[in-house]
């Protein structure tokens, strides 16, 4: 079962750019849309809103692209 995050959380992730570091703004657990993107989340596949500690964008992601930090 994936790592649960909760919002304050220290988390870095992979991007095309490279490693990120970031903080978990929130728990997503129904279908939205950031950026753009559309989210597929569900309570029973949750992902999670982050911010980027450089850039400050945010970005929607599983559990399983997260490694808290």
């Amino acid at each position: 079962m994936a790592e649960e995050f909760k919002a304050g959380d220290k988390v870095t992730w992979n991007s095309p750019q490279g490693t990120v570091h970031g903080t978990v703004k929130k728990k997503l657990t129904s279908p939205g849309h950031i950026k753009g993107h559309d989210v597929a989340a569900s309570p029973e596949h949750p992902e999670y809103l982050v911010v980027s500690d450089k850039t400050g964008a945010e970005a929607a992601h599983r559990a399983s692209a997260l490694k808290k930090i």
